[in-house]
């Protein structure tokens, strides 16, 4: 039997360079880009990283992008799924199967392939690079954990070893492991790098040597099961369907504050939409939802108000007609008058698959007539964009709509905003 290989291909500054690709005039300009009403950072290029942090406050950090000379741009979500698709596509088309684990990162099965696995992975870099103007960085190993390891290595040490680190040896990969912190092994975060270094725990070559069974039973079986994949056995298959969410929420800081209960249940329908969108995407319906809505929390003047009220749906539905309907009951009953709300949250509960609940003889179920509104609702907005047909209660042009006074276009997926390069 083959040894297992793993790669994790993972975008370089993804938000960043998706802004790069459609503006090469900012080749070499540092670049943010910044959270829904511009509120803080949420990414940066690699030149903003020696100045910027990652979440600081835009309203605080305006002058240091002012004197250093970075450019901002509003988050343009429309245009990081277009590219990640695209950047998937080609990863897809070059390895057997492929796991996409976020937006920027997909890990690939290269069990069996034959010839050079750094050289395909120069390959993979290049491809990606010349179809859709995104650089990234390959990482290889026997398992997954190893994988994002070399990716890490190859971010680090870029220039010794151009984007792509393969670990398949054991005595490169002892070595990677002495000088890594525990902190940069995947799934170690800051309060258990803590707890690990108080056993004398610092790197992840301690992390491989420690006993196995002892960290399951001191912390968990996870920490395990990373041990054991530092050491070279393979405790984590690629999915090649990302497992159904167990909650879906929607959620956003409204542009301005809201005082009046018409704005604000506006925008719960239209997040409620969203939601739905979601909740028929993975093949679920929901039995229980939440609507939550909050006052600002920073500023000392202004008065502070919080408050959720979850509802009990008559049955379980995908149907966005009733999960708003759901949404105004909940609104109505959490709303309080005489606060200036920033912000309201949807959150789908109780979910399960459509053939996965019990049918009562007595209960009432979801309409067929609801299933062929909603199929034929999400087909005419795949096909014509999102928004093309929806719900009377969502306005086109909502007073509450998020600041984005840095967005971009879209470029990919809206005609009237297709890349236009000026001719001389």
């Amino acid at each position: 039997m083959a040894e297992r290989r793993f790669a994790l291909i993972d975008a370089d500054s993804f938000y960043a360079n998706c802004q790069r690709v459609f503006r090469p005039d900012l080749a070499r300009t540092p670049i943010v880009v910044l959270s829904n009403n511009d509120g803080c950072v949420i990414a940066r290029s690699s030149e903003a990283k020696a100045v910027i942090s990652m979440g600081d406050p835009f309203h605080k950090v305006k002058h240091l992008l002012r004197r250093h000379g970075i450019v901002a741009f509003s988050s343009n979500y429309a245009l990081y799924g277009d590219m990640s698709q695209r950047v998937m596509t080609v990863i897809e088309s070059m390895v057997p199967s492929v796991e996409v684990y976020s937006i920027d990162e997909s890990f690939a099965e290269l069990t069996g392939v034959q010839g050079s696995l750094e050289l395909l992975g120069k390959q993979i870099r290049g491809q990606v690079l010349k179809r859709t103007g995104i650089p990234t960085g390959v990482g290889i190993g026997p398992t997954k954990t190893i994988a994002k390891l070399a990716n890490h290595s190859a971010k680090r040490w870029r220039a010794q070893t151009g984007g792509v680190v393969d670990l398949s040896d054991p005595d490169r990969l002892a070595k990677v492991l002495k000088v890594t912190p525990v902190g940069k092994v995947w799934g170690v975060g800051r309060r258990l790098q803590e707890r690990l270094e108080a056993i004398d725990i610092f790197t992840a070559w301690d992390l491989a040597q420690a006993d196995a069974w002892s960290l399951r039973k001191k912390f968990s079986v996870v920490l395990e099961r990373t041990a054991r994949e530092l050491n070279g056995i393979a405790c984590m298959e690629l999915e090649d369907e990302p497992p159904a969410k167990q909650e879906i929420c929607c959620s956003r800081m409204f542009g301005d504050r809201l005082e009046d209960l018409a704005p604000i249940r506006e925008a719960v329908a239209s997040y409620c939409t969203r939601a739905a969108e979601k909740l028929r995407a993975q093949g679920s319906v929901c039995r229980q939802l939440r609507v939550s809505i909050r006052t600002g929390m920073f500023n000392p003047d202004e008065a502070k108000f919080a408050n959720g009220v979850a509802v009990k749906l008559p049955y379980p539905t995908d149907d966005t007609r009733q999960l708003i309907q759901a949404a105004n009951r909940a609104l109505e009953a959490a709303y309080r008058r005489g606060f200036s709300y920033a912000k309201a949250e949807v959150l789908l509960l109780d979910l399960c698959g459509r053939n996965e609940h019990t049918l009562d003889l007595f209960a009432q179920q979801q309409p067929e007539s609801s299933d062929r509104v909603m199929q034929v609702l999400d087909t005419i907005n795949a096909r014509w964009g999102s928004s093309t047909i929806r719900p009377g209660a969502v306005p086109t042009d909502p007073e509450w709509k998020m600041r984005r006074e840095f967005l971009s276009p879209t470029y990919t997926t809206r005609l009237d905003e297709l890349w236009q390069i000026p001719c001389r």
